[in-house]
């Protein structure tokens, strides 16, 4: 943006135009006329404060120094030895579920299992952790997200679709129960602040992500192979379908960013 300052009028010559004569001026042969006007003012940048990644990297609570840390530990509490074995590694995702809210999720994989953790990074409190049985995913599929094309509220982007129980798409009820939890697959794309540094890169890289989880469901089902079903997973690049259409809830959600902890003024939620 730039400011104009005020500049002085000059005549065709340059000079002053229609310089004002006051009692006691100089005029006239041989004495000086009136001082010459200030040189004219050039315009000049406005400068504009404008808002630093890492200023945006403090407004979420998961960055702040030793929560996830915190969170991590409290994690591997309620992993089961005997069903989930080791962690193998701890992610910050943002997952999308079948309305396309946005949600702030910690994913640990283990050796036998798949721990999505609802965590409120506020309280520093696990409020729920969702176990998916790495032999049971049957597919996984990544691309672009794709929307009925009268759908008012779109996405860009890419994914990671995990299917499990060889079920590709939910009932009809559930399907247009936003509340719905018995969807038989979850999605995930990277968190929005995982380009802020090389730290923070490491837990929100989706192909990272990709990569072992492709690794540990292939070992899984080789291991720990699930009674009267076929060994191994389909891995499929395709466009992950999001069925909605208005949309308006998930549109507030996502711009407010309701499904992150994160301050809001004076306070956090």
């Amino acid at each position: 943006m730039l400011q104009l300052r005020d500049a002085a009028e000059g005549g065709p010559d340059g000079g002053p135009e229609g310089s004002p004569v006051g009692p006691g001026s100089p005029v006239g042969p041989g004495r000086p006329g009136p001082p010459a006007p200030p040189p004219r003012q050039s315009l000049r940048p406005l400068s504009l404060r404008t808002a630093t990644r890492d200023g945006r990297l403090r407004e979420y609570f998961v960055f702040r120094p030793g929560t996830i840390e915190q969170a991590v530990s409290e994690i591997r509490l309620a992993a089961l030895p005997t069903e989930d074995g080791d962690v193998q590694s701890v992610w910050l995702l943002t997952e999308i579920d079948h309305w396309n809210n946005e949600k702030e999720r910690l994913v640990l994989i283990t050796d036998g299992s798949l721990l999505i953790c609802k965590y409120n990074f506020i309280s520093l409190q696990c409020q729920h952790v969702t176990r998916i049985v790495l032999s049971a995913v049957d597919t996984i599929s990544v691309g672009g997200f794709e929307f009925p094309p009268k759908s008012l509220n779109k996405r860009e982007g890419t994914g990671i679709r995990i299917q499990w129980d060889k079920q590709s798409r939910a009932s009809f009820i559930n399907r247009w129960n936003p509340w719905s939890t018995n969807i038989p697959y979850v999605t995930f794309t990277e968190h929005p602040m995982a380009d802020a540094n090389e730290k923070i890169a490491s837990l929100c890289l989706l192909e990272n992500f990709k990569t072992q989880l492709i690794q540990a469901v292939k070992k899984a089902h080789k291991e720990c192979p699930l009674p009267g079903r076929a060994n191994g997973v389909l891995v499929l690049e395709r466009p992950l379908l999001i069925e909605t259409y208005l949309g308006l809830m998930s549109f507030i959600n996502n711009e407010a960013k309701l499904g992150y902890s994160m301050t809001r003024g004076k306070i956090g939620f």
